[in-house]
C-alpha cells in the first residue's frame, strides 16, 4: 500500500488530485480553494515528495505532518491536503471493500436531505426558479441572495432601498412557495454589521432556516455580536481552513449550522473533527460545496455517519429554467446517484463510489479563474 504518485489534475473550472500506489489502487480527491487553484495544485506537488513511498492507509498520521511539519497552512495548502486526504480514504475503502462511509464510523442515515441552488439577476427570475425546485421535490432552497446576483458593475443603492427590497423577496419567497419549502437565506459576505442585524430581524417573520455569511469570514467577533442581536440563526464556515477557526467561533456562540468545506477544511478527516465539535455545543452540520460532484460525494460519506447533519448543498445548475438538476462538472464522473423527491442516496460501492471518466484532463480542458472584485460606485471594493 506504499503510495507511488501524486498528481494534480486540472478539468474544466475544477482541481482535483489522483494518488496511485505501487500496487495500482487510485483514489481521488478535490481542492476546495477554488480562488488560487495554481498555489493549491502547486502544494500537492509539495505534499508528494513526502507521501511517495510511505503506507497510504495511514491517513491520521499524514494529515498531521502534511499540516505541522513546517506550521504553514493557509487556504491554497489546505486545499491540497483535503483532496490528497478524500483521495487516500478512497484508497483504503476500495483496498477493504468497503463504502468510505464504513471507515468512519457506520451509516446513521443511507440518505440524505438536499437543498437546491436558486442563482438569479431579478426577483422574478428568482421566482420563477424557486418554484421549479419546488417541482422538482427539493424541500429546501438555498444559495437565495436577496440581495440578488447582478453584473459586476458598479454598486450603490441607498440603505433603506436596499432593505426595503431585498427584505421584499424574502417575503415573496415565502407567500410563493409556502411553508412547505424551506429558505436557506445567503448574503455572501455583502453586509456590515448594523446592516446584518437590521435585515436579519427583519426576515424574522417569513422562517428563513437559516442566515449564512451576512459578514466577512474574518470578523469572528463581529460574527458573534451580531449573532447575539438578532433572531435568526447563523450559518458560516465555508472560507474556514482548519477545525480551529470553527473552535473560535463556537466559543463565541457566534454560529448555529458550522458550514464546513471538505476539499478545504481538511477534508473527510478534518471535517469529521469539526462535526465532533459541532456536536458537543448541540450545533449541526450544513456541508458547503458549491464546487463539482467529487466533493459532494465526498461529503455524502460524512453526512451519512454525523448524528448532527441537518443538510445537503446541492449545487444544482441555475443556467436555465427548463426542469435541469444537473450538477456542473457531472459529465466527469461515473456511476453518480440522482436526486429524488429532495433527496439523494449515498453510494455504497467501495471507496468514495465514484472515479473520472477516462482521460478527464484532456476531455475537459482547464478553465481559468480570473481575479476580480466588484467596485462601489465610488470606486472602492465591495462584496459579491
Amino acid at each position: 500500500m506504499k503510495i507511488a504518485s501524486v498528481t494534480p489534475i486540472f478539468a474544466d473550472r475544477f482541481l482535483y488530485v489522483k494518488v496511485t500506489t505501487e500496487d495500482g489502487l487510485t483514489g481521488i480527491g478535490e481542492s476546495g480553494a477554488w480562488g488560487q487553484y495554481e498555489a493549491s495544485a502547486a502544494a500537492m506537488v509539495k505534499c508528494g515528495e513526502y507521501l511517495v513511498g510511505r503506507d497510504a492507509r495511514q491517513i491520521e498520521h499524514h494529515w498531521n505532518v502534511l499540516q505541522r511539519a513546517n506550521h504553514f497552512t493557509g487556504m491554497a495548502i489546505m486545499g491540497a491536503i483535503s483532496a490528497i486526504d478524500i483521495a487516500l480514504w478512497d484508497i483504503k475503502g476500495k483496498a477493504l471493500g468497503v463504502p468510505v462511509y464504513e471507515l468512519i464510523g457506520g451509516q446513521m442515515r443511507h440518505k440524505v436531505r438536499l437543498y437546491g441552488h436558486v442563482k438569479a439577476r431579478t426577483k422574478a427570475e428568482m421566482l420563477d426558479e424557486a418554484l421549479l425546485r419546488k417541482e422538482q421535490g427539493f424541500t429546501a432552497l438555498g444559495h437565495l441572495n436577496p440581495f440578488l446576483d447582478e453584473d459586476y458593475d458598479r454598486y450603490f443603492r441607498p440603505h433603506a432601498k436596499k432593505m426595503e427590497e431585498a427584505v421584499g423577496v424574502v417575503r415573496d419567497l415565502r407567500e410563493a412557495l409556502g411553508p412547505d419549502v424551506d429558505l436557506c437565506i445567503e448574503l455572501h459576505r455583502r453586509l456590515n454589521p448594523a446592516e446584518a442585524v437590521t435585515f436579519a430581524r427583519s426576515i424574522e417573520p417569513y422562517f428563513p432556516m437559516f442566515f449564512e455569511d451576512p459578514l466577512k469570514p474574518t470578523g469572528v467577533d463581529a460574527m458573534s455580536w451580531v449573532a447575539d442581536h438578532i433572531p435568526v440563526p447563523i450559518a458560516t464556515g465555508e472560507r474556514f481552513f482548519n477545525m480551529h477557526l470553527f473552535q473560535s467561533i463556537v466559543a463565541r456562540r457566534g454560529v448555529q449550522f458550522l458550514r464546513p468545506s471538505i476539499g478545504l477544511c481538511g477534508g473527510i478527516t478534518g471535517a469529521k473533527k469539526i462535526a465532533a465539535l459541532a456536536e458537543v455545543n448541540d450545533m449541526e452540520v450544513v456541508p458547503h460545496n458549491p464546487l463539482s460532484p467529487l466533493n459532494l460525494i465526498a461529503e455524502l460519506h460524512l453526512d451519512a455517519t454525523i448524528p448532527n447533519f441537518a443538510i445537503q448543498e446541492y449545487p444544482s445548475s441555475s443556467k436555465n429554467l427548463h426542469g435541469t438538476t444537473q450538477l456542473p462538472g457531472r459529465e466527469m464522473f461515473t456511476d453518480f446517484p440522482e436526486p429524488s423527491s429532495g433527496f439523494l442516496d449515498i453510494p455504497t460501492a467501495p471507496g468514495l463510489g465514484i472515479d473520472f471518466v477516462p482521460d478527464v484532463e484532456k476531455r475537459f480542458p482547464k478553465i481559468n479563474r480570473p481575479l476580480d472584485m466588484r467596485p462601489h460606485l465610488d470606486g472602492s471594493v465591495i462584496e459579491q
